[in-house]
């Protein structure tokens, strides 16, 4: 088997196994996945969160772009087995399939805010992703 095909077979069963995960019924059900997934590592699962499309803040100071990067980041982030603990949410605000979704870290720094887009089949995927607001420097 050629690495193009090996490549190829492994993006497919990828996609089969994201079409069978659990899939956010509510924006709020993204938080929840997002960090059972982080804290299995599963680079593949946490991207499956996220529309093709979708733009993430992050590394600070950069932008990663579309569902392959932020898998690809997740994977660099994950190998070093990090805990992600739930935080309570803020308020969600919804207009239509667009909604809001927010959390203050535990540590009491920033926020955090996403920006998340009902689809066809009724489930929710992140759009928009600001991982961390944190207060600039003066």
């Amino acid at each position: 088997m050629t690495k193009a095909h090996t490549e190829k077979a492994v993006k497919a069963v990828k996609a089969v196994k994201a079409e069978k995960a659990e899939k956010a019924r509510t924006p709020e059900d993204l938080t929840r996945l997002f960090v059972e997934r982080s804290n299995a590592c599963d680079a593949d699962g946490v991207a499956a969160l996220y529309a093709e499309d979708a733009v993430m803040a992050y590394p600070p100071g950069s932008v990663t772009v579309g569902r392959d990067a932020i898998r690809e980041l997740w994977a660099q982030v994950l190998a070093h087995a990090p805990r992600f603990e739930p935080e309570p949410p803020l308020p969600t605000l919804v207009s239509g399939d667009l909604a809001l979704t927010s959390t203050p870290p535990r540590d009491g720094a920033g926020a955090r805010a996403q920006v998340v887009r009902r689809q066809a089949d009724g489930s929710w995927l992140r759009v928009l992703d600001q991982p961390e607001f944190v207060r600039p420097t003066e």
